[in-house]
């Protein structure tokens, strides 16, 4: 008998969309066991029509479906409301990964994978945006100039105007809020930020592109959060209007 881990978030709904009957019927079986609710859709209308449904609070989504893809999924979806999605890509992709990274996926698994590993992946994301405790670090308003994060209420402002941020984005920004002026090697924020040892770590280089793109006047020259050649990242919060 499979018993519920206990991190497990118990009641937790997942969509898993893929076209492959089989892969989407192992992965449906893992995540069951896991305890989740478990939804399923084998195109993209059909994952449309499930979400308007029942809203899920992850989306387990195959980058190559029939008709329309899963970029295109991803992108209605996120049109109606946050939601957390990882991609499942084909392996060698690499350029398929980038753009479902780009479209807004928190996370990425590539084929063939260890069902298992995707459940810990599904876990880890969720884990972020449902956090268990209101630890008191977690509830401290996080500010530098113009920007503000509130952790506990997911909320991050910048002027007083509400970030659209994804789940990974938003951590990435409160990591940095938390360790101004100090630089981190990607591995690091791929550690700290995604809660894994391991990865590809055009994870991180696209989050942070991403970021920036929401936080920085201009982008193209980033002063908010600085690249440190032959190291990774620094947060500057001059960058950000303190003075």
């Amino acid at each position: 008998m499979h018993q519920r881990p206990p991190h497990a978030a118990d009641g937790a709904r997942v969509l898993v969309v893929d076209d492959d009957p089989t892969v989407a019927e192992i992965v449906t079986g893992y995540l069951d066991r896991a305890g989740y609710v478990v939804d399923r859709a084998g195109d993209g209308p059909d994952a449309l029509a499930r979400a308007a449904a029942h809203w899920p609070d992850l989306v387990v989504l195959d980058l190559m479906l029939p008709g329309m893809d899963g970029l295109e999924v991803c992108r209605r979806i996120r049109g109606h409301g946050p939601v957390p999605v990882i991609m499942l890509t084909a392996r060698g992709d690499e350029d398929d990964r980038i753009l479902g990274l780009e479209v807004g996926a928190d996370d990425y698994v590539t084929k063939p994978f260890s069902p298992r590993e995707l459940v810990l992946r599904v876990e880890s994301v969720l884990r972020r945006t449902r956090p268990a405790a209101p630890a008191a670090a977690a509830s401290v308003l996080l500010r530098a100039g113009g920007l503000a994060v509130d952790p506990a209420a997911r909320r991050a402002t910048k002027n007083g105007a509400e970030l659209s941020l994804t789940i990974r984005e938003f951590d990435l920004l409160a990591f940095f809020l938390r360790h101004p002026g100090r630089a981190y090697a990607r591995e690091e924020l791929m550690r700290e930020v995604w809660g894994w040892d391991f990865g590809d770590l055009s994870t991180v280089t696209v989050h942070v592109r991403r970021l920036r793109g929401k936080i920085e006047d201009d982008p193209g020259r980033p002063r908010i959060v600085q690249t440190v050649w032959g190291v990774g990242y620094r947060f500057d919060p001059a960058g950000a209007g303190e003075a």
